[in-house]
């Protein structure tokens, strides 16, 4: 039974998981506040004068490009995790089905 996010969200057993559906929320968050912080470092250095706007303009990009690859590898690592387990549960699962069927096919040569 598929539940819908609010019921994920409040799953008190934690059966199922909510990261595998905002992970895409997620990472559009991160790019937004990567831009802010490189407009941050802009505003920032075009104030303090021509030196520090030159590079402003030449960090604000390079802080970019790396919180959002940091950011981008940690959420794949999250999402591999969840895969991870998701995928772990369902091999659990089909091994119980097989026990319980192998058990109920064997039967005594006499």
């Amino acid at each position: 039974m598929e539940r819908g996010f609010f019921g994920k969200l409040f799953d008190l057993s934690f059966e199922s998981f909510i990261t595998t559906s905002i992970i895409r929320i997620l990472y559009i968050l991160l790019i937004v506040l990567a831009g802010l912080t490189a407009l941050v470092i802009l505003i920032s250095a075009a104030t303090q004068g021509a030196a520090a706007a030159l590079f402003g303009l030449i960090l604000a990009p390079i802080v970019f490009l790396v919180y959002v690859i940091f950011g981008r590898v940690y959420l794949e690592i999250v999402i591999v995790l969840f895969r991870i387990a998701e995928n772990t549960q369902v091999l659990a699962d089909k091994a119980k089905g097989e026990s319980v069927t192998r058990t109920t096919q064997i039967t005594p040569d006499m």
